[in-house]
This record gives structure tokens, C-alpha cells and sequence, in this order.
């Protein structure tokens, strides 16, 4: 597995009963997990959670505030800084197990100043932050508008300079494909994809429809001597054969260099891991 085991200001506390529960930062958060089957282990922890997200029959759901929350705050890891916010789909704007994969990149980057990478689905900015920091210009993409504001106030809360980052709010495909046209190349390629959404102009996308496609087209779009090239999954039923699958379909077959497809867990204050998802890592060498 991959373990994320490097945060200060983030720690999962406890699991159970279908929940998580978080610090981030000062403050403690109880969200729900379907993964989560077994007990809680630590039940008096959960009665100091500043805030518990409870899920709707119709969809959704909202969060029920037990105690006073500021409508942001900051954490860090290491020197990258991030706004935590909850929102109304129980996320908070950062998915700390993936600082597994920003410490990955990082140590493929720091031999490389000046890499350029390509960040797809790329959210809040967690892993653009991270390359950046490590060195490289990075094109972060994203069809949500409020996601790219968003990494952009990451980018300067990490005190990052503008000149090492792109921000795009574009359909992915259709962005990698301007860019093979173009001749824009990258050497290093990491994307997040949903397992469905809509892009800017109402593009339907659906995981296992478009992913290997998409894999593919971005292989195009690697440099003569790419870095890596990396692929999460959240979406259930996709396990981390199938990013290997397909990663050694549509880079290894051009590119050689070797794969490493595992979970992706957190360690957990009251014992275990909670899986996270899973992570395809294609590397030219390690």
C-alpha cells in the first residue's frame, strides 16, 4: 500500500460504524464512509467533533455544527499551505492521502528543474503545489471554475510564484488534445479523474467509458523522456490491476519503465489504516 503517513496538522482519530473522524488542523470533523464496516474503537473521541456530516435518502446531505467553525482555515504539509472548507458534499477541499503521491513526484522532479507537468481533474491543487514546490511549471486543469479559484488561493497562501503555474478551466480531453496539436509536451502527467461528471460545456463524463481514451491520448502528450505519469481512482470496483492494466497499455508500451499500482491508506490514531482509493504510478525509473 501507499501509506500517507507524513501529515502533522491532519490525522484520521477514529474509524467506525460507517464514519471517519478527522483533525484538521484545530478542528474535528465525523464523515461518513461506506468502507468503514467495523465498530468505533474509541467512542468518547467522537463527542469532541466540531461538525458531522449526515447524508440525505434523496441524495446529498448537509452538515450538523455542534460547535462554532470558521468558514475556512488553513493546514499545511511541510511548507505547502491549503484552505479547508466544509462543503456541502462532506469534502473539504483536500484529500490528504494523496500526499503520498505530492512526495512521490516530488522525488521524481528535484533532478529535473524545470519539468513540466500536467495536472488533470486537478481540484484544490494539492499535487500542483507539491511539483511546483519540487521545481517544475505546472498546467493545472479543471472544469469546475470555483476548483481553479480555489488552487489559485492555495498557490498563494503557499507563497509560490504565479510564473510556475497555468491554470486552465477546460474538459480535460478536449484540453490534452489542443495541446497535441500544438506540440505542447509534458514530462510528467498526473490526473484525478471523477467516476462521473459534466464538463464546462456539459461534456458527460463516465470512468469506465472514457478513462483508457483518455490514458492514452495523455501518453501523446508525454515528452521524449518522461518523469511519470500517475492515475488515482475513488471510483469502486477499480482496483489498482486495473490502473496497471492500463497504464502498461498506453505507457509502458512506448515508454517502457515500470508501474506500482497500490492503495492508497491513512494511517489511523486508534489502529489500522482507512483505504483511501487506489493510485497507478508509472515511473521512466524510480
Amino acid at each position: 500500500m501507499f501509506l500517507a503517513d507524513g501529515w502533522k496538522d491532519f490525522q484520521v482519530l477514529d474509524t467506525g460504524s460507517g464514519e471517519k473522524l478527522e483533525r484538521w488542523g484545530d478542528y474535528i470533523l465525523a464523515r461518513p464512509d461506506p468502507q468503514v464496516i467495523w465498530p468505533r474503537t474509541e467512542e468518547g473521541l467522537w463527542q469532541k467533533a466540531h461538525a458531522r456530516y449526515l447524508r440525505s435518502d434523496r441524495g446529498g446531505g448537509t452538515w450538523d455544527f455542534h460547535k462554532t467553525l470558521p468558514e475556512k482555515w488553513v493546514i499545511s504539509y511541510g511548507e505547502l499551505k491549503f484552505y479547508v472548507r466544509p462543503t456541502g458534499f462532506k469534502h473539504t477541499g483536500l484529500f490528504p492521502e494523496q500526499s503520498a503521491n505530492w512526495d512521490a513526484m516530488a522525488k521524481l522532479l528535484k533532478n529535473r528543474p524545470g519539468a513540466k507537468v500536467l495536472n488533470l481533474f486537478a481540484y484544490t491543487g494539492g499535487a500542483s503545489l507539491a511539483c511546483a514546490a519540487a521545481g517544475a511549471h505546472v498546467t493545472h486543469v479543471d472544469a469546475a471554475k470555483g476548483m481553479v479559484l480555489w488552487a489559485k488561493e492555495n498557490r498563494a497562501l503557499s507563497r509560490l510564484p504565479e510564473t510556475s503555474f497555468r491554470f486552465i478551466v477546460e474538459d480535460a480531453l478536449a484540453f490534452v488534445r489542443r495541446e497535441i496539436r500544438r506540440g505542447n509536451r509534458y514530462d510528467g502527467i498526473v490526473m484525478d479523474p471523477p467516476s462521473y461528471g459534466r464538463g464546462p460545456s456539459g461534456e458527460v463524463w463516465k470512468l469506465e467509458n472514457e478513462l483508457y481514451g483518455l490514458a492514452d491520448t495523455c501518453a501523446q502528450a508525454l515528452s521524449d523522456e518522461p518523469l511519470f505519469f500517475f492515475i488515482n481512482s475513488y471510483t469502486t470496483g477499480f482496483q489498482p490491476a486495473v490502473l496497471q492494466n492500463i497504464l502498461a497499455k498506453t505507457v509502458v508500451s512506448r515508454f517502457g519503465g515500470e508501474i506500482d499500482a497500490e492503495e492508497l491508506c491513512l494511517p489511523v490514531r486508534s489502529g489500522g489504516v482507512l483505504p483511501c482509493g487506489a493510485t497507478g504510478r508509472w515511473m521512466r525509473e524510480r
